[in-house]
């Protein structure tokens, strides 16, 4: 293969991965809040489907979770500093390995570093959400073009694909890959 065609072949494969995960017009604009103003704010939107946990603290990780992907879908670091902030003190001693990646989501001010561990927190909260949800749902959701094309998952309270790991580049990059309620 030349050198021309190899670079009319990744040409073509990164134009048709921004045509189809590029569309960055709406950016979601919420402010961080805390749980009971959070509780408010999707009673008040519609396409928020209500999701009720087991537990408390289950719903306030939740719910903070939550503040975290929307400041990471617009890529404001120092919001992420705050709500991860708020979620360590929600955690507790049981939950080493998840409080230790919220502190460092908390004391970093590089975006993709705070995007990187999102994603590892990710990994470890769904278990906990899909086993506490006692009512409504959530969305798993998925973007395969994520950490240099390896894809990350993110757990959502809309349907709606607002991608936390590049915000307005390509913010409805994804698609939900499964409903947990």
């Amino acid at each position: 293969m030349t050198t021309r065609n190899v670079t009319l072949a990744i040409t073509t494969i990164l134009l048709f991965g921004l045509a189809s995960c590029g569309d960055a017009k709406n950016k979601q604009n919420n402010e961080i809040s805390t749980p009971e103003e959070t509780e408010t704010k999707k009673v008040n939107t519609p396409e928020i489907v209500e999701a009720s946990f087991s537990d408390e603290m289950t719903g306030k990780v939740f719910n903070v979770y939550q503040q975290i992907r929307i400041a990471l879908v617009n890529s404001n670091s120092e919001e992420v500093n705050l709500a991860a902030g708020n979620l360590a003190k929600s955690l507790t001693g049981e939950r080493a390995e998840m409080n230790s990646m919220v502190m460092a989501m908390a004391e970093t001010k590089d975006l993709e570093k705070q995007r990187e561990l999102f994603s590892q927190f990710t990994g470890e909260v769904e278990s906990l959400f899909k086993e506490s949800i006692s009512e409504g749902a959530i969305y798993k959701q998925f973007c395969p073009m994520a950490f240099e094309g390896k894809g990350g998952y993110w757990i959502s309270n809309v349907e709606e694909i607002r991608n936390p790991y590049y915000g307005e580049k390509m913010l409805k990059c994804g698609k939900v890959t499964e409903i947990i309620n």
